[in-house]
């Protein structure tokens, strides 16, 4: 993990530390940088929180010429569904909970506020993918979803996890524990009683199960907890109205 903020107005990026092939490009953004307003201060990236539009596109902006991106991120219409997208140059905003391209200079990206952002690419570089792992996306199937939507074997793949809401503030109900407990028993692990009805979910090591159910050994990150550090990171458990950062990954 790498923090910086050499880049205009004090944006500042968490970088993956992984083995990724020198060409490949990924970070997170924080909430330091931007123009949006309270709750939505201060680099609030997306257009669907009720954000001023402006706003969110002089952010977005500033997200593209701090990092030198090639493109326009490839933007989702997220729903917590399995549904995958083709990254390529088109401007639409397709539903989907995750994108991949096998093509250089497209920016793969998802948004997030305690959810899961998963990062993948291809040992060789040439293929990359961004994934919105909720936990209602989590248990639609969006990490299998998007796996089997490559053109190579996910065992040829590396994983990094960016922030999402850590093991000991992510609080959830009966119900949502058996949803993962039936798919899969493993996911047991993930849960610590709290008291009746309420169990402490580390949706983390639930990621890493998946990933590993799949094939996916390599795996980095996991060290972060957006709901304790409001400072840093916007948070919907924290508080429903407010900003989400951005995840992004390219090559080339």
């Amino acid at each position: 993990m790498g923090i910086c903020s050499k880049y205009e107005d004090h944006m500042q990026l968490i970088y993956p530390t992984w083995n990724a092939p020198k060409n490949v490009h990924a970070c997170t953004t924080t909430r330091y940088g931007g123009v949006s307003q309270i709750p939505y201060n201060d680099f609030n990236l997306s257009t669907n929180v009720g954000d001023e539009v402006n706003a969110v596109l002089e952010n977005r902006a500033r997200l593209r010429n701090g990092l030198q991106i090639p493109n326009e991120p490839f933007w989702l219409n997220q729903a917590h569904t399995k549904n995958i997208a083709l990254a390529d140059t088109n401007t639409t905003y397709p539903t989907a909970d995750a994108a991949y391209t096998i093509k250089p200079h497209i920016v793969c990206v998802v948004l997030t506020a305690d959810c899961l952002p998963i990062l993948l690419c291809s040992k060789q570089g040439d293929l990359v993918v961004a994934i919105h792992a909720g936990w209602r996306g989590i248990i639609n199937g969006v990490i299998e979803a998007a796996l089997n939507a490559l053109p190579i074997n996910p065992s040829s793949l590396l994983a990094w996890f960016g922030p999402a809401i850590g093991s000991k503030a992510f609080v959830v109900g009966d119900d949502v524990r058996e949803q993962f407990v039936n798919q899969d028993a493993k996911a047991q692990a993930a849960f610590v009683k709290l008291s009746d009805n309420q169990w402490l979910c580390d949706i983390y090591l639930i990621g890493r199960q998946r990933l590993n159910n799949c094939g996916i050994t390599a795996i980095c990150g996991g060290e972060f907890c957006t709901y304790s550090d409001p400072e840093k990171f916007f948070s919907f458990r924290c508080n429903a109205r407010t900003g989400r950062q951005a995840t992004l990954i390219w090559f080339g």
